[in-house]
């Protein structure tokens, strides 16, 4: 399990006890080995916004005001390379494909939302048009199940495969908008510039399929259980059928730089609940509302 001392603190590693990820080398053109080759090439057959909208129409909003952005079919590159700043042991990269299209919330759950489904709010940081956090993996979940009914479609957490695969939207890179870790101000709140408080969705700008805050803000609990990766390509991966932590995912507004990554993982207990916890839906696919 990852240390939530050093995420708090934002010092040290994500991994317990691992040496300090910021003397890892930049990945550069010459580092690059083949498998990086192939990730380059599967990132420039994804399909931008605007090929997705042809595809698969155009976002979906429910009643509860929610966004959701259609996500395609495809495969990626999931996990980073060995020399990419920040890269930890758990994030070995491997192929996987994702073969049905699904909507994805373009922005984390309100505390408007999570309340009106819910009947309370939990969060620290009282503001309704903030996200919810201080939520646990159960409480996400029952939530999802909750506006199921109430809207008459699925709604789930996303699965670890799914939400990276979402928060890249065809980059291989750390981050949605490249490697250069200076430009994150533009795209995320984290600890260098968040005043150590949520902020109200879409106020940085979003990922090129229109989904905003998938770095920083809060973490967002997935469906998966937590376990190291495979070694070979996988299909639609959904985790271990049994394990004690469940995953989150994008970093939080108290953690530094490199905990933002697309590709970096963290985990808890199920029934954890803290100020930087919260979630975003996936839906299952149709064409209408």
């Amino acid at each position: 399990m990852k240390c939530l001392l050093g995420l708090l603190l934002g010092v040290g590693t994500v991994g317990c006890g691992a040496q300090d990820s910021a003397v890892q080398s930049p990945v550069t053109e010459s580092s690059r080995d083949d498998s990086q080759a192939v990730a380059a090439d599967t990132a420039a057959a994804a399909p931008d916004a605007a090929a997705i909208r042809e595809m698969l129409g155009d976002p979906q909003v429910n009643r509860l005001g929610m966004v959701l952005v259609p996500v395609p079919a495809g495969q990626f590159w999931l996990g980073s390379p060995a020399l990419e700043t920040g890269h930890q042991e758990d994030e070995t990269r491997h192929l996987v494909q994702i073969t049905k299209p699904f909507y994805f919330s373009a922005h984390e759950v309100t505390q408007k939302q999570y309340e009106s489904v819910m009947g309370y709010n939990p969060t620290h940081s009282k503001d309704a048009d903030k996200p919810v956090e201080n939520v646990s993996w159960n409480e996400a979940v029952d939530f999802c199940d909750k506006l199921s009914k109430q809207e008459g479609h699925q709604y789930r957490l996303p699965t670890e495969a799914e939400w990276e695969y979402a928060c890249r939207a065809g980059t291989t890179t750390a981050y949605s908008f490249g490697e250069d870790a200076s430009r994150l101000d533009r795209y995320a709140w984290y600890s260098g510039n968040s005043d150590y408080t949520t902020h109200t969705g879409g106020e940085k700008l979003p990922n090129p399929w229109g989904l905003y805050d998938m770095h920083g803000n809060v973490w967002e609990w997935c469906q998966d259980r937590y376990e190291d990766y495979p070694s070979g390509a996988v299909t639609d991966p959904t985790g271990p059928a049994s394990g004690i932590y469940r995953l989150l995912r994008g970093g939080s507004f108290v953690v530094r730089t490199s905990y933002v990554r697309s590709a970096l993982r963290f985990n808890d207990q199920p029934v954890n609940r803290t100020s930087f916890l919260g979630f975003r839906p996936a839906r299952t696919y149709h064409l209408s509302p």
